[in-house]
């Protein structure tokens, strides 16, 4: 254990690289968030002037968010709940006097007012500017109650946030209108003039109720996609921002459930909607992007997010490139594309343009992209934003497979200095569980693992079925069956990798991991205990049916048509059913027979799964 420190995880290895970047619409500057070193995690805000390649610190930490107006000229942030507005190209930072404590402060796209969400059950929208601060909606108070909760404005409901939606209000590019969500137990859109009008948006909301993600930007009026309950069919909605009204752009369809893609949808310049989805037909398994019903990518790209748009050389600046992060081929591995939007005879066309291996990142916006942490203008290298982040503690050398006929990615990760010949003990990691990636080429991913491994484990991790990275069929096998799937994919690829790695002791096998994963961990040594002898599992999900409905409903269906279903994945049902031969430690949850604790180190997890401590 030569690195105890990551008993408390490897969040501080990001305290002083850039993170949280925006590039401004005329691609002048870059902002970001950066702490002064790897002890510290208070984030200052800073800017990079594209034409000197120079740094400037704005505003000292603690930053934790903050939000630009269109060209970053502006930036908005609180401390304490007070707002502050800093001016990025001359560098002054001045507090702005409101009414009410704040907090997700956007600046207008043109940065002459801010708007501010108040904190608390009953969050209000204001607006504060020239005319001072002013309430723009909501209604305070126990009487406002509705459908059993209070109403909020502005913040994003309990089912957006299972979706990824994290706001609740959008500025119409001209900075003239706010479009605002209204949580009242189900979820409305209104269009807020500044003037104090308003309108209602106009859909199907009991067919439709969840509103997974909203988008207004240059180009036309606000993008929505609005799902139903079962998350089977959706449709993406243009709304007209003068009467509310929606027009039925894309409608999105699956037998399981329809997944987004990330950044969609989104209007390119030439007026046409990007929306992501699957091609599922002629032998293709691809997650795509189209525009107006054309395919843009190739069958052969993996989609994970469209990041933004570069002008393409040589092209009318209604037809940039998409700066799209995907995958192609290899699901460790994730890349920066460039993807032509106008259409040739030639076809869809991705460009790689990550030319190493690894997991990229990016950011684009005007004529400038940062990939990873270098700043590109065109084809010119501006600068490399600077970090002073501690080294990663460990170098790591995971050998990367594609194991069984699922072509499961796999990988075993073992002690430094490891010379076969002799059989270790096995650690099966879950992470997070299904529907989390663990197989990646991201160094810093493995810190943690590679501490496992110098315990005297041989660290195997595998994405079962049900994992992104690899085509939607993958992730979507596991509709009502997950623990089935999830349990027969571990299992199967341990096997198949002692072919390969003969030194795995497969009579001495641990498993543990967090959330859907310890409950997965726990799940292993009670259903598969002549596979699982050991197992570890923190904050597991005990029963299905307490978790959020549209998270639950995505994997296992209705719940109250389903029942059956919810039982077989229940772990105290897996447990009546289990000899309790195998010791399972539960770290803050319980399950009659097992051990269980509040909480737990690593260095205490390490002496239960080594047999220390425990039965």
């Amino acid at each position: 254990m030569d690195f105890p420190g990551l008993a408390g995880r490897t969040g501080h290895f990001s305290y002083g690289a850039p993170r949280d970047v925006k590039i401004g619409g005329d691609g002048a500057r870059v902002a970001f968030l950066r702490s002064a070193g790897p002890e510290d995690p208070n984030a200052a805000l800073w800017v990079l002037n594209v034409a000197t390649a120079a740094e400037t610190l704005v505003a000292d930490g603690p930053i934790e968010a903050y939000a630009v107006d269109r060209d970053a000229r502006v930036a908005a942030f609180t401390r304490d709940r007070r707002l502050f507005r800093a001016d990025l190209v001359g560098g002054e930072v001045t507090e702005v006097h409101t009414d009410e404590p704040v907090q997700d402060p956007r600046p207008d796209p043109l940065g002459s007012a801010i708007g501010y969400v108040t904190p608390g059950p009953s969050a209000s929208l204001r607006v504060v500017g020239g005319a001072g601060d002013r309430l723009l909606a909501g209604e305070p108070g126990n009487a406002w109650r509705e459908h059993g909760g209070l109403t909020s404005w502005g913040v994003p409901d309990p089912a957006a946030v299972q979706f990824g939606r994290r706001r609740g209000w959008w500025w119409s590019p001209d900075g003239r209108q706010i479009l605002a969500a209204r949580t009242a137990g189900a979820t409305s859109l209104h269009l807020l003039d500044l003037d104090e009008g308003w309108v209602d948006v106009h859909w199907d909301r009991e067919t439709y109720p969840y509103v997974i993600n909203v988008r207004w930007a240059e180009g036309g009026g606000p993008l929505i996609t609005v799902l139903r309950r079962m998350q089977q069919h959706g449709l993406v909605l243009a709304i007209d921002p003068r009467t509310g009204e929606t027009q039925v752009h894309a409608e999105l369809a699956d037998a399981r459930w329809v997944e987004p893609v990330d950044g969609t949808p989104r209007h390119l310049p030439d007026g046409r909607v990007l929306v992501g989805g699957e091609l599922a037909h002629d032998g293709f398994d691809a997650r795509c992007l189209f525009a107006d019903g054309s395919l843009l990518t190739p069958p052969g790209l993996y989609v994970r997010r469209v990041v933004g748009t570069l002008p393409r050389v040589g092209a009318p600046t209604g037809a940039p490139d998409l700066v799209v992060e995907g995958t192609d081929g290899e699901p460790a591995a994730q890349s920066i594309f460039r993807v032509r939007t106008s259409l040739g005879g030639g076809g869809a066309e991705a460009r790689k343009i990550s030319l190493t291996p690894g997991w990229h990142r990016a950011v684009a916006g005007g004529d400038v992209l940062v990939l990873d942490d270098t700043v590109w203008r065109g084809d010119v290298r501006v600068a490399t934003l600077g970090n002073v982040a501690a080294p990663l503690p460990y170098q790591t050398h995971p050998v990367l497979e594609r194991v069984t006929d699922r072509r499961l990615p796999a990988a075993v990760l073992y002690p430094a200095g490891f010379v076969g010949g002799t059989k270790i003990p096995v650690l099966v990691t879950l992470g997070d569980g299904p529907g989390h990636q663990q197989v990646t080429s991201d160094q810093a991913a493995w810190q943690e693992r590679q501490w496992w491994a110098n315990a005297g484990f041989a660290v195997v991790s595998v994405d079962s079925r049900g994992t992104p990275g690899v085509a939607p069929s993958f992730e979507k096998v596991v509709h009502r069956r997950l623990g089935d799937i999830a349990l027969t994919d571990q299992v199967d690829a341990l096997h198949q990798l002692l072919g390969k790695h003969p030194d795995l002791d497969l009579t001495s096998v641990s498993v543990r991991g967090t959330g859907l994963g310890g409950w997965l961990a726990a799940l292993a040594v009670l259903r598969r205990p002549e596979v699982f002898h050991r197992a570890v599992a923190r904050r597991p999900v005990t029963d299905w049916t307490e978790l959020p409905a549209p998270f639950a409903e995505r994997y296992l269906g209705d719940r109250l048509d389903a029942a059956d279903v919810y039982a077989h994945h229940n772990l105290l049902e897996a447990a009546a059913q289990s000899d309790h031969s195998r010791p399972l430690l539960l770290i803050g949850a319980s399950i009659p027979g097992y051990d269980s604790v509040t909480s737990a180190t690593l260095d205490e997890e390490l002496a239960f799964l080594q047999g220390d401590i425990g039965r």
